[in-house]
């Protein structure tokens, strides 16, 4: 979730409840900001707000269904996620590749920190901080290249 989506903003209530309710389903309900954690963004593959994932031994699955409390509880007490398909190797949590995925967001997150630095405590014009990172992007595909 993130503080400023609607959508989150609307269904913390309901998964407040859900939380709660946790206890008497025997699972862990959790939730993540991902402006505040942005390598998860990119290792769970969050493409929409919010993002609901069942985790069980270690196998991920995307809940797709309805947002209400009963649905919810629903797909738990009744294992409708059983009859969801797993997500694929390469694209679970766990894999190498969306341990890569979550470095460059961290990366994206610490060049934007570089860049608000540079505008915003050195007084750097934004067009000079492009400049910059345009010029360490091209001087760090020519060392690459040699």
């Amino acid at each position: 979730y993130a503080p400023w989506c609607p959508a989150c903003q609307q269904m913390e209530l309901t998964w407040e409840s859900f939380a709660k309710e946790g206890k008497h389903l025997d699972i862990t309900v959790g939730k993540v900001d991902v402006t505040q954690e942005p390598g998860l963004s990119g290792r769970f593959f969050v493409t929409t707000l919010p993002t609901i994932y069942h985790v069980n031994d270690g196998v991920f699955r995307r809940y797709r269904g309805s947002r209400t409390l009963e649905d919810l509880q629903g797909y738990v007490l009744e294992r409708k996620w059983e009859a969801v398909e797993p997500v694929a190797g390469w694209k679970s949590p766990s894999s190498i590749m969306m341990h890569g995925m979550a470095g460059l967001f961290h990366l994206s997150g610490w060049i934007r920190q570089i860049h608000s630095y540079l505008t915003g405590t050195l007084g750097i014009h934004v067009w000079i901080s492009y400049t910059i990172f345009i010029l360490a992007t091209l001087l760090i595909g020519l060392f690459l290249g040699l």
